[in-house]
Formats: structure tokens, C-alpha cells, sequence
């Protein structure tokens, strides 16, 4: 399997998945927005928890400077339903159980833990405006990944 790798100002890959509700989310839905799409391995595990509880935390400063947040993992809408209502997250969380649009957006791979490879979801965030990628962020840290962010994105 290639690892694609999206570039700075190509056309962001367009997608419809199922969120929480079981409801159909596509990019083209926020055409018109600059929207966070961050990609997580499992919803209710710490990592993942700290990265989507720290999402939660400055939903509201991130859309008053124009940003939506789609968080999306291959867990199925009921487990992300959960994860949303547990954590009280305050945007939508979407299902790719076949990592079609991780992989489209090079956040599927190779990794290791405890010495083993498997593949699996690369912690990834991108930034889409105008439905072109203007940031990639590559297998980053849960925690301070929204420091990273606004600083990047001078917020």
C-alpha cells in the first residue's frame, strides 16, 4: 500500500461518511467553510479522549474564527455516539470503517507499539479551505495538538 501524502493547495479528498447519528456528513456540506478534519484511532481511548475533549474545549473560539471540526475514526456510529454523548463533544464525529478516507488523506499506515507493526489510523489533522488542503499535520500528539493548531493557524 502507498501512503499518499496530500499537498499544501491540492484539492482536499471528497467524502461522505456517517456520523454519530447515523446521518450522511460530506466535506461539500462545508464548502463554503474552512473546516479541521482530524483523523483518530478509537473513540473513548485516552489519547483519542484528550484530543476530542480538547476539541470540545475550543469549539466555540475555533468557529468564531471561521473553523468547523469533523473528528473522524474507523469506529462504527454506535460507538461514536457514546464517545460524543460521554464526552459531551460538541461536533460531529464520523465513521470510516474501511479507512477509505484515511487513506485517501495519508492517514492510514504502517505504525508500531510495543515493538509490533500493524496498520492502523495515523493521528492526522488537515485543514481544508476553498476545498483545497491549506494545512497537514502528520501523526501528531493528542495532547497540545490545539496549541500546535491555533499557533499554526495564527488564532
Amino acid at each position: 500500500m502507498t501512503i499518499m501524502t496530500l499537498e499544501i493547495g491540492t484539492a482536499a479528498p471528497q467524502f461522505t461518511l456517517h456520523d454519530q447519528d447515523d446521518q450522511p456528513v460530506s466535506l461539500a456540506d462545508y464548502a463554503d467553510q474552512n473546516v479541521i478534519v482530524y483523523f483518530y484511532p478509537a473513540a473513548a481511548t485516552p489519547g483519542c479522549t484528550t484530543q476530542a475533549c480538547d476539541f470540545r474545549d475550543n469549539i466555540n473560539s475555533l468557529k468564531s474564527a471561521g473553523y468547523q471540526v469533523l473528528g473522524i475514526s474507523p469506529d462504527k456510529p454506535s460507538k461514536l455516539k457514546k464517545f460524543q454523548d460521554k464526552e459531551g463533544l460538541n461536533f460531529p464525529l464520523l465513521s470510516d470503517p474501511d479507512n477509505k478516507v484515511q487513506e485517501a488523506y495519508g492517514a492510514y499506515g504502517l505504525k508500531k507499539m510495543y515493538g509490533k507493526e500493524y496498520m492502523g489510523t495515523i493521528r492526522s489533522t488537515f485543514v481544508v479551505s476553498a476545498g483545497k488542503i491549506s494545512h497537514a499535520f502528520l501523526a501528531v500528539k493528542a495532547k497540545g495538538h490545539i496549541e500546535l493548531l491555533r499557533k499554526e493557524l495564527g488564532l
